[in-house]
This record gives C-alpha cells, structure tokens and sequence, in this order.
C-alpha cells in the first residue's frame, strides 16, 4: 500500500507518504484550475473533521497527522496537487517542475515572480532548499545505539531518496533550485511534497540569522553528515532546526503572524482550541487553482452520529466521518443530502513496539494470537461493506493484483484465528503488562481497544487503557509510555517512499522501532527502481519480513464515507489523506 501518512486517518490514522494503486471508488474527478464554471462566488462552508489541529508544520514525525496537513494544503501551495484520479497534476501557475537529466538524475524547481507569503514577502527557492535540508536528513550524524551525534530536523517521511543527493544550487536571484541525485529515486517528482509550506526567514531569525539566504549559506557550508564520524553540533543550525520541529506547534492562534503564514488560496484568521478553525480567502492569490468561497468554517468532531447531527441540523455542509455500521443509513435519512463512500487508501492497525514488555518476539507474537480480528471488522466495518474481511498485508491491499499472491507467503495465515491456548503456552505463566494508546475521542477506536482489551487478558496480559484526546494522540507516537497502540495510515496514492517511511530503521514514523537490515536493503532497492513489477516483488518480500517480526497486526482496511448537504456544489470523492479537500476550489455555495 505504501503508506506514508499518519492518517491518523479518516478518523485518525498515521500519515506517511505512500502510494497504492487506485482503490474502488465512487465519484468522479476534475483538473479544473480556476473557479468553476458558473460557480456561485463568495460564501462560507463548513467542514467537519475528525481530528484536531495542533501545529502549523505537517512535515514532523509529531506534526503529521491528516488534520494539520489538510490546513496546510488549503493555505498554502506549491509545485503540484493529486487529482481523485491518483494523477499528479503540476501547477505552473505556482512555478515549473523539471527533470532536466535522467544521468545523473537532476531535478530543477524555478518559483514564478509574484508568488509570496502573506506578509508580502516572496516565496524563493531558499524556501524550497529548507524544504531538500529537513525531508533529507543531510546534516543528521546521529548514532543512536552509540549515542553520538546529532539530529537537526524531525521529518516524517523517508530521507532516504533526498539524502541520495548533492547540496542544492540555488540561482543568484533565489527563484531556482536544482537538485543532482547521486542515485536513482523514483519518487523523484513528489520527492518534497505538494506545497512550499515553511517560510525560511521565519526559520531562520529564530536562529539569529538575517533571512533565507543567510540559512542557505549557513547550511552550505556544513559538510554532509556521517554517523560513523560525528561533528559536533553547528549550534546555528541545530537552532534553526529546533525551532522547525517544534516552534509552529499550537492549538491556539498565535499573536506572532509569522507562525502562520499563507502562500494560498486561504489564510487562518481564528482558532479555538479542540474545536474549530476559521480559513478567509487570501486576497492576493493568483498561482494556483482559485476558490469558488470567500472562507471555510473546520469543526472537528470525533463522534461519527455527532457529525451526522451536525450536517442534519444545517450545522455542517460537508462532513467526513470515521463511519460506523450505522452511519450510512442516518445519512441517507437526511433529505438534501448526498453521500459518497469507496475504499480508502488506508488502514486501520495495531502495533506493537519492540521494547519493554512487547521487547519479546513471544510475548508479541502471544499478544498478536488474542487480537480479535474479525470481531473488530464486524463490529466496525461489515455494515459498511458486507465483503469486507480482517487485513492480511501491512503492504498491500484487497484492490491490488499483488495482494492475494503476498497473502499467500507472508504469514498472515498464522493469525487468522483467536488462539488464546497458544498465547498461553508463549507466555508461560507470564502476566505481562500492556498499555494500548489510541485515540479515546474516535468511537472505533474505542470499540477496536475494547474487543482487544477484553480478548487479550484471557490470556494472561494485564492491559491499561493508554487512551488519549483528539489533539494529543499524534503526537504521543513513538514517545514511549505505552506498549502498543491503536491507528491508522493513508497515503497519498502515489510513491513507494511510504513503505521505508514506516517500517525503515530509524526513521522518524517508525514508531515502534521495528529495525530488519535484510528489510531494509530491500527498502533501499524499492526507492531505486522504477519497474514497477519489479517494485511489487520487492514489497511482497518487505511484506513477508515484517509479520515474520510479529510486529503487529494490520487490522481493516478503511472505507471512505463523505457526505454533504445540497446548500453545497463541487464536492467529488477522493480516496486519499486529502480526502474531500482535494478540489476544494471548486467547492461552492448555492
């Protein structure tokens, strides 16, 4: 599947950057670059979410959930966008995307005069090259089992593809950068995301720096970091760095207006915390796609029968809830109301981390046996979609051709039953201690912890209700204090980087550090081919390594359900972690 963001998903899941093939949808999908066509113009909309924001920088290993990086997306821009049809589509409006050579790779990304954050100041290609220095892991020479060296900048992505290069050029006038790679990346064209999102003069005056420019020079001239010789830290820019990772994190609206810059469609004009945003059209936006509306009201509401409500009472337009068994129907009980629903590229899941109690491969494997995988999917999913079954690849899903051959050699076979008989005779009279995370405020992933909970101290575990709020799950992810925990990913449905992403060793949304260096040579080789039969041989082996680990339990795939009122036009289906905000300048009010 290749997954790649926390998809803290649909309801809550982890975003990475993945991709999968195209899931079985319903709806339709547009490459409309302006104002619909006879669109209504001005109004408010209001979209309901499941999760709540807490940071204006999606790209960390905490920041990158599917709430902060649907704020992003509408609020900022950038070289390109996905279609619902898993097409990558460039905006040249924004500036212009190339591959200038295939040997050596080299990609060069030129921003247009005009383009410029919301306090006047341009957008420049020492944006884009703060962007390279924090998804590459350039300067990082840390060793983690030596406790040596340093890490600068938290990403939550795979470095492993834009790590493979040489420092950047940027042009004298700063709208350039070009990129040589040193090795094949096949992820090249989505190789720094959809948007320029970070502003570097923020970045880099919290460093004591003068602008941009002044933290390109400095990153410049820091030679690339090795973790079998480390440096000591450039205090400069372990600075810049520190503020990067955690200085735009908030759940209010700062007072300091350069914590939350635009360069898109929309800005941020108000926050209350843990329950709703405000966006208001960024009146000189020209580089892009141009919205319909004049601002866009975000609620966020964990409980699917509350969005439900909301909608009903002409309280919400577009809602995207964590569907339950009976959500469907309650839906489609409101007159005026049209409902969207398909696969989603992303999956519901257990992991389990490799340390403290769970450092056992037979205590993990004893607690996989108690997990009552079918029980989850009937009492979650089955009203949704009566087909649907317990997953059985962490790679791959039902759509794909490849998933039933990887289903056949990966292992899965082993835990498609409950065996609390075999748990036992794993923990041999052990009483482990086992606190699950998740999200307390996502009803499904309540009723996924019960069954677990209730299934697994059959066997002898002792399981602590690690549950936590809507805004502060995400960022307890791979922070310890808990044993295993309960979420989700969705992709953006192109890209293998998701896969190392997750699962490589080290990686910042490698939460619960599983590490296989045969898996990870794989990974390495999965990033450097461009054959795409080529590509699924090498995930199925991928695939096959992890549950070999008992690294945990894929759980469902998730299945998508959108629903909106007919005050509201131009809403269409999309089946990745941009969900209904794919076209969102198309939205428009009637």
């Amino acid at each position: 599947m290749r997954f790649g963001r926390i998809s803290k998903a649909v309801g809550v899941t982890a975003v990475a950057a993945v991709a999968l093939s195209a899931c079985a949808t319903q709806g339709g999908g547009s490459n409309t670059s302006t104002a619909s066509a006879g669109a209504k113009q001005g109004g408010t909309v209001t979209v309901v979410e499941v999760n709540a924001f807490n940071t204006f920088n999606s790209n960390t290993a905490d920041g990158n959930t599917d709430i902060n990086s649907k704020i992003s997306y509408p609020t900022h821009s950038g070289f390109y966008y996905i279609d619902n049809k898993l097409n990558v589509v460039h905006n040249d409006k924004f500036g212009k995307l190339e591959k200038v050579s295939d040997s050596p790779l080299t990609v060069k990304y030129t921003v247009n005069d005009g383009v410029k954050w919301s306090d006047g100041t341009p957008v420049t290609a020492y944006d884009v090259a703060l962007q390279w220095a924090a998804a590459s892991g350039w300067y990082d020479d840390a060793d983690p089992k030596a406790k040596t060296g340093t890490s600068y900048f938290s990403t939550a992505g795979d470095t492993t593809g834009l790590n493979n290069t040489e420092f950047p050029e940027v042009s004298s006038d700063g709208k350039s950068m070009t990129l040589k790679y040193t090795k094949a990346f096949a992820d090249w064209e989505i190789a720094l995301g959809s948007v320029v999102d970070i502003p570097s003069n923020v970045v880099a005056k919290h460093a004591g720096l003068s602008d941009g420019k002044a933290l390109y020079d400095l990153m410049k001239g820091i030679k690339k970091g090795d973790p079998s010789k480390p440096q000591p830290a450039n205090e400069t820019l372990k600075k810049a760095a520190d503020f990067y990772n955690t200085g735009f994190d908030t759940k209010t609206l700062p007072s300091d207006t350069s914590l939350f810059l635009s360069n898109g469609p929309f800005i941020v004009k108000d926050i209350v915390p843990d329950q709703s945003m405000t966006l208001v059209r960024n009146k000189d936006y020209n580089w892009g796609p141009t919205p319909n509306v004049d601002s866009i009201v975000v609620r966020y509401i964990g409980s699917a029968p509350a969005q439900v409500q909301a909608l009903k009472n002409g309280e919400a337009d577009i809602i995207a809830p964590q569907a339950s068994s009976d959500t469907v129907e309650q839906l489609k009980a409101i007159p005026g109301v049209t409902v969207d629903q398909g696969n989603q590229l992303s999956y519901d899941h257990i992991d389990l981390n490799f340390s403290g109690p769970l450092a056992d491969k037979d205590v993990r494997t004893a607690f996989m046996l108690t997990v009552p995988r079918q029980d989850i999917v009937d009492k979650i999913i089955k009203k949704l979609d009566p087909n649907a079954k317990p997953l059985d690849s962490q790679i791959f899903v039902p759509q794909q051709a490849a998933y039933a051959d990887s289903v056949k050699n990966n292992g899965s076979a082993d835990f498609q039953q409950v065996n609390i008989d075999k748990a036992k005779q794993l923990l041999a009279g052990k009483t482990p201690t086992i606190r699950i995370m998740y999200n307390k405020d996502n009803p499904n992933r309540v009723d996924a912890y019960t069954l677990i909970a209730a299934s697994a101290s059959k066997a002898g575990f002792k399981i602590v209700d690690g549950g936590l709020g809507k805004s502060d799950w995400g960022k307890a992810l791979g922070k310890g204090g808990y044993d295993a925990t309960i979420f989700g990913w969705i992709n953006p449905g192109v890209g293998v980087s998701g896969v190392p992403q997750i699962f490589k060793t080290g990686n910042g949304s490698n939460f619960n550090k599983f590490s296989d260096p045969a898996a990870d040579q794989l990974m390495d080789q999965l990033i450097q081919t461009t054959d795409q039969s080529k590509q699924v041989d090498l995930e199925k082996q991928i695939d096959q390594k992890i549950w070999a680990s008992s690294y945990g339990l894929p759980l469902f795939q998730s299945v998508g359900v959108d629903a909106y009122s007919d005050k509201v036009t131009g809403v269409k289906y999309m089946p990745n972690q941009t969900g209904v905000w794919w076209n969102f300048w198309e939205w428009a009010t009637k």
